[in-house]
């Protein structure tokens, strides 16, 4: 325990007599991280201009385009009394992200294979039938065919 004691001292004496940047290196670590937390956490003058713009930024790079929206009124239109977890939400959007990369990807395999510069509705319903098994892909061909007649229709 003294010489606990002895140390604290010590420590004390030469960081008041020593320049800034030997200051550092003589603090405890736990005293360190200390003095960095605050300082955000105190938000100082100078680093709120600086972080104002910096959160401006901060915002438009964590606008992650995901189909949660799309995902929740769908499931709305099905069963409009059952809700879903954040968790399960994520897998939903992660699996959709799965299927339109495979779809996306075949679809561009056959617009190469026909040297076309183009994915139409052709390459997309062709690579559903591929990519999608049975009665999903007739499933799936019968509502996209739906959606670009409505679409053109407008």
């Amino acid at each position: 325990m003294a010489p606990k004691a002895e140390k604290k001292p010590a420590a004390k004496k030469p960081v008041e007599e020593e320049p800034a940047s030997e200051k550092a290196e003589k603090t405890p670590a736990g005293k360190k991280p200390k003095a960095e937390k605050r300082l955000p956490a105190g938000k100082s003058a100078g680093k709120e201009g600086g972080s104002e713009g910096k959160k401006g930024k901060k915002k438009a790079k964590k606008s992650v385009e995901t189909y949660k929206i799309y995902i929740f009124k769908v499931l709305k239109q099905v069963h409009p009394d059952i809700g879903i977890s954040s968790k399960a939400m994520s897998i939903m959007n992660s699996f959709i992200n799965d299927i339109f990369e495979k779809l996306a990807g075949e679809a561009a395999k056959l617009a190469r294979y026909n040297k076309k510069p183009t994915i139409t509705s052709r390459e997309i319903q062709t690579s559903v039938r591929l990519v999608l098994p049975g009665e999903l892909a007739k499933h799936a061909v019968s509502e996209g065919t739906k959606a670009v007649t409505k679409f053109t229709s407008s």
